[in-house]
């Protein structure tokens, strides 16, 4: 069923993509028929929610194409009833099977009478119950009589009677689903290409919780229980549609920006990115707008930020020196603080030639 339903929705995708420029086109013809087709197939919330066409779905309930709109608004309706039934269902199920566990109730005992009669005595015994819900002891009054008809003495006999009452079940609170449940395989498109991505990241994302603890960094390893609820299989299929509908095709016109994004995330020294994308700190349809220099590993952040300092260190130690005075007056602000520096930029016996900035203003001047 989901590869049915995967099929069918890339072909009104690639034709409502192609239609959308044209008001009536064979193009449209094909993406109202494929939707109509996906209106038919049965699905469930497990399906819709492995798949993720439903979210996919969104795009085109604001195609340019009334018909393409109307249809598209119409199955995306169907498929929130469907979840919204069977959600309702499952909590309805739960709370009746609650209220027939809650429902048991303590009878009250009757109280027994018993006789026997033997060859040689007759016994009689009175048993009455007391009260179960204060815990009462039981009363049992034993007469004895004996063969030649004399009464022996009355023996009572005391005790304390075992609570009957039931507790009621305590019940352990359900424990609440954090997000979908993970996926066993890969999904595929039955595309040889996107698959082929797919299956890539799905390999690099993979091994992400190792190299989370085995990392040499405590910040990174506080969040190995963040990183082991991932799935990496979803997000492999997330960031690879992701990139399809920003970029297109990985041999198209985007190439060069395909081959950098997936050597940033395969590569052994780039931990850092990959997981960064794993548990959604990089958004999948932030990547093809992600700069290279925020793709970098943390550590070679820090380097390039280290390569920086020292590059602006050495252009201010390599400019000329220069000095404080208060001997030049500003001619813009009027204040004396100033720094100056001279070069020789004429003939070696014509005077130097001084550099003049104001502290107050940054108004440069030079003179002879």
């Amino acid at each position: 069923m989901e590869r049915e339903l995967l099929e069918t929705f890339e072909a009104a995708k690639k034709a409502a993509d192609a239609a959308a420029g044209a008001d009536d086109s064979p193009e449209a013809d094909r993406c109202l028929d494929a939707l109509r087709r996906l209106r038919a197939i049965r699905v469930n919330t497990d399906v819709l929610v492995s798949t993720q066409v439903g979210k996919r779905l969104r795009h085109l309930t604001k195609h340019p194409h009334s018909g393409i709109q109307a249809v598209a608004t119409d199955l995306f309706g169907y498929w929130k009833k469907v979840v919204l039934e069977e959600t309702g269902k499952k909590n309805g199920s739960s709370e009746n099977e609650r209220s027939s566990d809650s429902s048991g109730k303590v009878e009250k005992a009757r109280p027994i009478k018993i006789e026997r009669n033997s060859s040689s005595s007759s016994m009689k015994v009175e048993k009455r119950d007391g009260d179960v819900k204060g815990q009462k002891p039981d009363s049992v009054k034993v007469e004895k009589t004996a063969s030649n008809g004399s009464k022996a003495h009355p023996v009572k006999v005391e005790r304390v009677s075992k609570e009957v009452g039931r507790t009621p079940d305590t019940k352990k609170p359900a424990s609440v689903p954090t997000g979908p449940p993970k996926l066993t395989s890969l999904v595929k498109c039955n595309d040889a290409t996107r698959d082929k991505i797919r299956e890539l990241l799905a390999e690099a994302f993979a091994k992400v919780s190792g190299e989370t603890r085995n990392d040499d960094r405590e910040e990174v390893r506080n969040i190995l229980d963040e990183v082991d609820a991932c799935d990496p299989f979803r997000v492999a299929v997330t960031v690879e549609s992701a990139l399809f509908e920003r970029l297109g095709r990985s041999t198209g016109a985007h190439k060069a920006k395909y081959r950098s994004i997936m050597f940033n995330l395969r590569a052994d020294n780039n931990t850092d990115f990959r997981r960064r994308v794993l548990i959604g700190q990089v958004r999948p349809e932030r990547l093809p707008d992600v700069s290279p220099e925020e793709m970098a590993s943390d550590a070679r952040k820090q380097e390039n930020k280290q390569i920086k300092e020292k590059a602006l260190f050495d252009c201010e130690r390599g400019g000329a020196p220069k000095a404080t005075t208060d001997q030049f007056k500003c001619g813009r602000c009027g204040q004396r603080k100033t720094t100056y520096y001279q070069l020789q930029t004429r003939s070696a016996d014509e005077p130097m030639t001084t550099f003049v900035t104001c502290v107050n203003c940054n108004n440069h001047w030079k003179f002879c």
